[in-house]
């Protein structure tokens, strides 16, 4: 009978069948006595079928239910609900890697179910910032323009700035096959979660992983566009919770790729639509900024752990407009990031970073002589210069003419040229270590007179210029 509920032994969950409305993907549950934030239950429908849920808010007695599926089978008077008396958790282990698992955490792989006795609450606890340590220690990508210019530093958040129809599906597949530690004895994984993709973009992922064997040392979690959207604003948090257990558990370093954030985002507009909020900036919650936060914040180093997470979010920018809500709450919080250029990508450049807009605030604490190499400061600092000089003869040689230009503006013309086509572009496949993109670097300044390289020591240039040309 319709707001009925079932009576049960005390401490054994209570069906109730008070459901008041269905809006969207929410169900609004009356009567309901000391529901919790975040706590789990069970959604029993009239064909038998059985769905889960997490309660969202609880209010004088009402409870709003998020459902972890399609809600068009539900009714008022039939469908029950179950609350469990317990918040989402995840139970993890080693062997974990090398498996793929849906949005909620269950396998897809055809492979049996984690059974651990450890399981974690996805939501995560809060990092002490008394106890963070500084991030520090170079990732290698194997990728010139970001080992070089903009360095991802083990501990940071460094998201990727793309659009749609730009290869950052490509981009992502190649830093997890390529990513590595410059000390490979120390234990390094990836995990790796994507929302709201295709089922042709999650074969490619799972078609590079395991052809390149990177899916052994990697923790895959996939939220299909045709799987419930209400899964994406859980998948991320299963790929980091299960980072943390691998890090500050196992003494893993784990580099978590996010892809992509802006379905996560839309996620959250659903559900607060179906909430009745005020909107916030272009329909957004106005919570947006402290729940990405919540996410991006689970990474770093802690004292006295050796493990350490590294993230790496990828988001599409909504017609390429950096100042979108997405991308603009992001770079408030994480610690640089790396735009993609569509220009760049019309001249067939790959990978399409415009390294003049990118940014790795912490790339310092991990460049360097013991890390990367004395030189790299100097000469990153050179190459942005130089191409930004470039850029600008290019501009002003599409006026007057390139032989109006003096010798010296050509020779920034040139290395501009050279900086897009040779540092900048390289195949998919190809991994490049540190050493061999520095001295790629002291090639592409080779014509420039010695008396131009003002941002690099002399003692650099001596040392490293006449190794080049010998």
């Amino acid at each position: 009978m319709a707001g009925a509920k079932t009576p049960a032994a005390p401490g054994v969950p209570v069906d109730y069948r008070t459901i008041d409305r269905i809006s969207g993907p929410l169900l609004f549950v009356r009567e309901v006595a000391n529901a919790a934030y975040g706590e789990m239950v069970e959604i029993s429908l009239p064909d038998g079928s059985r769905r889960q849920g997490q309660v969202l808010d609880s209010r004088k007695g009402l409870a709003i239910v998020q459902v972890f599926g399609p809600t068009m089978s539900m009714n008022l008077t039939s469908t029950s609900v179950k609350f469990l008396g317990e918040v989402a958790r995840l139970p993890v282990s080693d062997e974990m890697l090398g498996r793929v698992f849906n949005g909620l955490g269950e396998p897809r792989d055809g492979g049996p179910r984690i059974l651990s006795e450890t399981q974690l609450e996805i939501v995560g606890n809060a990092m002490n910032p008394y106890s963070r340590e500084e991030p520090s220690e170079f990732i290698q990508t194997g990728l010139s323009n970001i080992d070089v210019m903009n360095t991802l530093v083990r501990g940071q958040k460094l998201p990727i700035f793309s659009g749609a129809g730009l290869p950052h599906n490509q981009l992502a597949a190649q830093i997890v096959r390529q990513a590595k530690l410059k000390d490979s004895s120390e234990n390094f994984a990836v995990v790796f979660a994507a929302m709201g993709i295709t089922s042709e973009e999650a074969n490619y992922f799972l078609r590079e992983f395991e052809s390149t064997g990177a899916l052994e040392r990697t923790v895959v979690f996939l939220n299909l566009s045709s799987d419930p959207s209400m899964e994406r604003v859980v998948t991320p948090r299963m790929a980091l919770t299960t980072a943390e257990f691998l890090a500050y558990e196992r003494d893993m370093h784990i580099l978590v790729v996010l892809t992509d954030m802006t379905n996560y985002c839309e996620a959250l507009r659903e559900i607060a639509s179906a909430r009745e909020e005020v909107p916030g900036r272009r329909g957004y919650p106005g919570y947006l900024y402290t729940d990405l936060a919540t996410l991006y914040e689970r990474a770093g180093k802690i004292h006295g752990r050796k493990g350490s997470i590294t993230q790496l979010p990828i988001l599409t920018m909504p017609a390429d407009d950096i100042t979108h809500p997405i991308p603009d709450l992001t770079g408030y919080i994480t610690e640089g990031q790396i735009v993609a250029s569509r220009d760049l990508q019309r001249r067939g450049v790959y990978p399409p970073i415009d390294v003049l807009v990118s940014l790795s605030r912490l790339m310092n604490q991990g460049i360097g002589k013991g890390r990367t190499r004395e030189d790299h400061r100097g000469l990153a600092d050179q190459l942005y210069a130089s191409y930004a000089t470039g850029k600008d003869q290019r501009a002003l040689s599409a006026i007057v003419g390139e032989e109006a230009l003096s010798a010296t503006d050509r020779i920034y013309l040139k290395i501009a040229e050279r900086f897009e086509n040779e540092f900048v572009n390289q195949r998919p496949d190809e991994d490049r270590t540190i050493e061999a993109s520095l001295d790629l670097g002291w090639d592409i300044l080779s014509d420039l007179p010695e008396s131009e390289l003002k941002r690099i020591k002399p003692e650099f240039i001596a040392k490293y210029r006449v190794k080049r040309a010998a």
